[in-house]
């Protein structure tokens, strides 16, 4: 058996997921992460983690491609046995994403199915072949957005795949609890990253509308969000179940 548990981040080698993942390791979790193209970037928070004294491993995925899914999960089978000694992981934190941002009376049918690929699609069909390679008494974060709850003009097919995944959140919770499996969603609000073009980060204006509407008076920075997410993978989470956690500063209240 694995001495540490062991999660597994889609998208964990930049923005977001590379902090989640960072802060499993601060956990004293072991990490499996993926990556879309970037494998340097993803071998660099390999060697950041290992600088934590956790073991880790960087495997290619690209989450809107669900026939690459078996393939992918024999890949994860052997770097269970290679890198950690185990047969099974612990925690799924489906994070990959991309941003897609138009009126809805502009938005095209290929930018609707690439959403619905990604961040829905993908993530049920991943989570439900990631199941039989998951040990029991573990968890699963799906990322959501603030934009589930409040609404900015323009990204309405994208807040509503994340409406979706809050909802398929609350079945996995129900259907995985004789496995005492969590399931839990975190919304984060606006986040200062290149996600979507790095638009929160590098447009002030914008920056600066989203800091007064929100509570504590700023922009988010990643690291608000990866503590969250490691902390949901901990016993100290042990009775947090179906629950919609938004990380947003306080954001449009």
């Amino acid at each position: 058996m694995a001495e540490n548990k062991i999660a597994l981040v889609t998208g964990g080698s930049r923005g977001l997921g590379k902090d989640m993942a960072l802060s499993l390791a601060e956990k004293g979790l072991d990490v499996i992460l993926t990556f879309h193209s970037k494998e340097d970037e993803a071998r660099s928070v390999v060697e950041e983690i290992e600088g934590k004294g956790q073991k880790a491993v960087g495997l290619q995925l690209d989450v809107g491609k669900v026939e690459t899914f078996d393939s992918f999960f024999e890949e994860v089978t052997n770097a269970l046995s290679e890198t950690f000694g185990a047969e099974k992981f612990d925690f799924l934190i489906n994070n990959a994403g991309v941003g897609a941002h138009a009126p809805i009376a502009e938005t095209t049918e290929e930018q609707f199915d690439m959403l619905v690929k990604i961040h829905f699609k993908g993530a049920f069909f991943l989570t439900q072949k990631a199941l039989n390679l998951m040990n029991d008494d573990g968890g699963i974060i799906n990322i959501s957005s603030g934009l589930s709850r409040f609404s900015f003009p323009g990204y309405s097919a994208y807040a509503s795949m994340k409406g979706a995944i809050e909802t398929f959140t609350n079945y996995l919770a129900k259907e995985l609890g004789e496995r005492k499996i969590r399931a839990n969603a975190v919304a984060p609000g606006a986040i200062e990253t290149d996600f979507g073009g790095g638009v929160v980060r590098d447009n002030d204006e914008l920056n600066a509308y989203i800091a007064s509407v929100t509570a504590l008076g700023r922009v988010g920075l990643p690291d608000d969000i990866g503590s969250v997410v490691a902390f949901l993978c901990t016993d100290d989470a042990k009775w947090v179940n179906a629950q919609r956690i938004e990380v947003s500063g306080g954001m449009m209240l």
